[in-house]
């Protein structure tokens, strides 16, 4: 229910993050211009009295998220990641929202598990524990199978959950087509098709078989990267709103201290989480689209060990060329080629003017090149590279928002463990290496060997489908009969010859 009445969730958010004195903390930690910081301060007051009293053994902004529920939570889950955005010490603040939130009673979970699987965790489990880990949509369990005595995790959803965030959502419809309303100029980002795209990533996060369809397939896809795991998912024991892995131990990530007492060398693991990011995003199209630290592991043997799959993304083979194609613009520093990709694909309309686009992405780029991390204002380049979309009449892509989203979760994790580290210079090997497999002669002719298999599965159709163009002339006037079908007969044996020929190539290289 989109209604009005959503004005009410609006003005208790802002009133809940008055009350706890969040509002002022996070403006001035995000960065926001003066005049819309008093604004937000003059309009938040009145309503003061209003807002949520959240936990105050809390600090202010970790008390109003936590108050204002799960979808909240996940905005904050993404913040905790960026140290450089946020400062350290809320960065530090909010990491307790990646797995440490209260949980749920045990008594809940088994019911819920009787429920779902037909069993009692005493028929199913011969231990079965107190909660190991608790974030916004579940809670974690270990757990070791009564059969066999195999140590597994088992994930069971919160209670009502679907219905908070159904409560949520509906709010932030309401704020977007609002905004989309006042402001013409907002429609360019597309307020409301970024909100539908984020339910449907909530939908699929609270339906636990869906996780675990996500799980067994990015299982499969790693099985064979070095240094990378992922937990074998158990079917039997799974179902909409309970899931079984098999048990992974090792260091959470968020966990600092521990990591730097076992000796392994942190620059390393921070690069290798921004490489295992691109490489299963460009070289599968699916990737895991929800890398904080409270769903890494360092396993005793060094690999990482990925956990909570109910995130992932797809991008299709041209989005990574494209993608693969910006990225290695930018590392090469060749902006001219980068603002050519961006009008080839789309993203920018065809009436700008690519140099113009190309002198601002320069104005982009180069204050990150020759300096550490620790030296750039993040939120100050994301407002910059705001105002570039802006001029240039750019629309948001929504098919890229998981994408770019998790792009900055990764980079802000692995910079936990370098302040200082480079997201190009890291990214290079893994671009370079999907270039010369993807862009090269040799992809060429792998796209033409793709194009015949297809040509070739309609073969027995090509007879009929001559047949009904030629009737379908013979019912027209002799002129345009010539024209159609000298067409149809170029496009049927031009695509038959060209295909072949790039087929018979691929076959050779």
């Amino acid at each position: 229910m989109r209604g009005p009445h959503n004005i009410w969730r609006l003005i208790r958010t802002g009133a809940t993050f008055e009350r706890t004195g969040a509002m002022k903390i996070a403006l001035e930690k995000l960065d926001v211009p003066p005049s819309i910081r008093i604004a937000a301060r003059v309009l938040g007051w009145p309503f003061k009295w209003l807002g949520l009293k959240g936990d105050v053994t809390q600090p202010p902004v970790l008390r109003a998220i936590t108050a204002l529920g799960p979808a909240y939570i996940k905005f904050g889950q993404l913040m905790s990641t960026r140290p450089d955005v946020v400062g350290p010490e809320m960065a530090l603040e909010l990491r307790v929202l990646l797995d440490k939130l209260p949980a749920f009673p045990t008594e809940l979970a088994k019911a819920e598990i009787l429920q779902e699987l037909g069993q009692t965790t005493d028929e199913l489990f011969s231990e079965f524990s107190e909660p190991v880990a608790a974030a916004s949509i579940a809670q974690v369990h270990y757990a070791r199978l009564r059969e066999t005595g195999q140590e597994v995790a088992v994930k069971v959803l919160r209670p009502d959950i679907e219905r908070a965030f159904r409560k949520d959502v509906d709010a932030f419809y309401f704020a977007a087509q609002t905004i989309e309303f006042l402001s013409p100029a907002s429609r360019r980002l597309r307020p409301t098709a970024v909100i539908e795209h984020f339910e449907s990533i909530v939908k699929g996060e609270l339906d636990l078989r869906m996780e675990a369809a996500a799980a067994s397939e990015f299982e499969a896809n790693t099985a064979k990267d070095e240094g990378f795991y992922v937990p074998k998912l158990l079917w039997s024991q799974s179902a909409r709103s309970v899931m079984t892995l098999e048990w992974a131990e090792g260091i959470p990530l968020g966990d600092i201290e521990k990591l730097q007492a076992s000796g392994r060398d942190l620059n390393e693991l921070g690069t290798r989480i921004i490489h295992m990011f691109l490489r299963h995003a460009l070289r599968d199209g699916f990737f895991h689209a929800d890398m904080h630290q409270g769903n890494l592991k360092l396993a005793p043997n060094g690999d990482l060990i990925a956990l909570d799959f109910g995130i992932m993304g797809r991008i299709d083979e041209y989005t990574r060329r494209v993608y693969a194609e910006i990225l290695m613009g930018f590392i090469r520093k060749d902006y001219r080629r980068v603002a050519e990709v961006h009008f080839e694909a789309g993203y920018v309309p065809a009436d700008q003017d690519v140099d113009a686009f190309a002198q601002a992405l320069r104005s982009v780029g180069e204050p990150i090149f020759g300096h550490g991390a620790s030296q750039v204002s993040m939120a100050r380049l994301l407002t910059h590279l705001f105002e570039v979309t802006e001029r240039f009449g750019m629309e948001t892509r929504t098919e890229l928002i998981l994408l770019q989203r998790t792009m900055v979760v990764v980079e802000g994790v692995a910079r936990t463990f370098n302040p200082d580290l480079n997201m190009w210079d890291a990214a290079k090997p893994e671009v370079e290496d999907y270039i010369k497999t993807h862009l090269g002669p040799r992809a060429m002719f792998q796209d033409l060997a793709k194009a015949a298999m297809v040509l070739s599965r309609f073969g027995p159709k090509l007879p009929e489908i001559i047949e009904r163009v030629l009737t379908e002339n013979a019912n027209s006037p002799a002129a345009p009969q010539k024209s159609r079908l000298g067409r149809t007969v170029k496009l049927l044996s031009g695509a038959v010859v060209f295909t072949l020929i790039g087929f018979a190539l691929a076959q050779l290289l």
